[in-house]
């Protein structure tokens, strides 16, 4: 998908991805605003719908003062995501976590004319960011861990989308596949009128600071601001060295010998679901319960059944370990009453903590030394191997002067390569302007999933609006900028370049460098569609 007629050279505002979030930000900048709807309902939150403005646009200025009251309210809302994101949220479907459905939404868009402003979508991918292209080798058909709604963007649903593909009415707690989701963020574009601003795919590099902005070397594009909304799961983090010779085997989906997955996350998982059925699998996890549990254990077992049945199975082999080892046979006796009516796959065979300690190929056929915690070598053949402990983002597609002032610490080209939600969690909580002219949104922000997008989308947009010429506004509180034969040409408005210090983080860079295990995922999977039920239960 790209913009009709040849890419422009000079623009006010480039978005570097294509994902939810950045689809969600041009649909703003395409000048559809979101308004707090009291016609339709007023939120309960009585302390909140005193405070809030018409125009959610300036939200972003009373941010404290809207969300200062969050901590202690009798209302339950998230300590973990951004406050802008958590208002957000709410306002869209308030108290959707302890009440769902109870209450309809609070945000009404409005477009209006003379509200756009000029941008460019640059993704690596089409429409849909990590929804397109998944690195991981598992099911489309898997169920997505967000329900429906909490997976639309504006202007047009997700709800309307399957309803229009399907000709049915869909369930409040459906879960859709990672299939339909990346079909729906695929037709958002056309639906809603952005796709003029969508050039993709195409790969960025070499974004460079000037006086009057940024300049994307890979494109010659000059821009005033830029977005950074690329995300955090377009990489595998890399196996060692000494597992290459596993990587380069031949794609072999035979039922022996078996599939070697390494990883205890949603990842790792999603290849369990995927082979599971058709053929054996060896699985080498962590297990630290106590103090660094997996994400699977949080995973209901009536609204993620495929998950609670692999955290199951992991659950069970590291059980069994414990009772081969005679120094932990008490523990062995305390063995839970869910374990107890837990069966066994006889296609799986788990290994916790275990070390691989040499791996060989031959004609085809991979050889593993597995060192078990006990110290006990053991042998097996496997397939293949897929090594899914991690997915993070990248920044290397900034320049290295670019990348230090947005980070705050100098990387390498590889720490560039593995960012992840910590990366740059410290600056977004303060600003997610996060260098002079240089805003991040979606996932990069650290809340990664769609719902929490809309919060860091509105944030920017307020931001990219600000730095033009604003005159009065209307009854409705709409922006007015005005517009000048000159508004393309390079130059950055007065008061876009505010001063701003670089943080001296060092302890980054060591962070990145030992953060190599977190399994997080943006939701992207579900069961096939006739058992998409969720049980009722509700996603946090």
């Amino acid at each position: 998908m790209s913009p009709k007629g040849n890419l422009v050279k000079n623009i006010d505002v480039v978005i570097i991805g294509n994902g939810p979030s950045a689809l969600l930000l041009s649909y703003i900048l395409h000048g559809n605003y979101p308004f707090y709807d009291t016609l339709v309902n007023h939120h309960p939150d009585r302390i909140l719908d005193s405070k809030i403005k018409s125009n959610l646009l300036e939200a972003v200025d009373d941010l404290h003062d809207l969300t200062a009251h969050f901590p202690s309210a009798r209302f339950s809302y998230s300590s973990a995501a951004l406050p802008i994101n958590v208002l957000l949220d709410t306002l869209l479907r308030p108290l959707d976590d302890t009440e769902p459905g109870k209450y309809k939404s609070c945000v009404k868009w409005e477009k209006g004319a003379n509200r756009s402003v000029p941008h460019l979508l640059l993704g690596s991918t089409l429409p849909g960011g990590q929804w397109a292209s998944n690195p991981v080798k598992a099911s489309w058909d898997i169920g997505a861990l967000s329900y429906l709604d909490q997976l639309s963007l504006p202007g047009y649903s997700l709800r309307e989308h399957l309803s229009a593909r399907y000709d049915a009415t869909e369930s409040d707690f459906v879960r859709p596949t990672k299939a339909e989701v990346a079909d729906y963020l695929a037709a958002y574009p056309t639906k809603v009128g952005i796709e003029d601003a969508i050039f993709s795919p195409t790969v960025v590099s070499d974004i460079v600071r000037t006086k009057d902005g940024f300049y994307i070397e890979s494109h010659s594009i000059a821009c005033k601001q830029l977005v950074l909304a690329s995300g955090l799961f377009a990489n595998l983090l890399p196996a060692r060295p000494q597992l290459q010779p596993l990587l380069q085997l031949p794609e072999n989906d035979s039922f022996e010998p078996p599939l070697l997955v390494v990883g205890s996350g949603f990842s790792a998982a999603d290849i369990l679901i995927t082979n599971l059925p058709k053929r054996k699998v060896i699985h080498v996890f962590k297990w630290d319960p106590e103090t660094r549990p997996s994400p699977l254990r949080a995973c209901h077992k009536q609204a993620y059944p495929e998950y609670a049945r692999v955290y199951r199975q992991m659950k069970l082999a590291a059980s069994l370990k414990i009772e081969e080892s005679e120094n932990m046979a008490a523990l062995a006796r305390q063995k839970s009453n869910t374990l107890k009516n837990t069966k066994a796959d006889p296609n799986y065979e788990g290994f916790p903590n275990t070390y691989i300690a040499q791996a060989n190929a031959l004609n085809g056929v991979g050889a593993v030394e597995l060192c078990l915690p006990n110290g006990e070598l053991t042998k097996r053949a496997v397939s293949n191997l897929e090594y899914v402990i991690g997915r993070r983002g990248s920044l290397s597609y900034l320049d290295s002067h670019l990348l230090e002032e947005v980070v705050g610490t100098q990387l390498s080209a590889e720490e560039a390569e593995r960012i992840s939600g910590r990366t740059l969690r410290s600056k977004v909580e303060e600003d997610l302007e996060v260098a002079p002219g240089v805003l991040v949104i979606g996932s990069l922000t650290g809340d990664s999933l769609i719902r929490h997008a809309y919060g860091s989308c509105v944030y920017a947009a307020r931001k990219i609006l600000s730095a033009y010429e604003v005159g009065t506004a209307d009854s409705r509180g709409s922006i007015k900028y005005q517009e000048t034969s000159e508004q393309c040409n390079g130059s950055i408005p007065d008061g876009l370049l505010h001063n701003h210090t670089i943080k001296d983080n060092k302890d980054e860079a060591e962070m990145l460098r030992k953060d190599i295990e977190t399994e997080t995922a943006e939701p992207n999977r579900r069961r096939k569609r006739d058992q998409r039920k969720a049980g009722g239960c509700v996603v946090i």
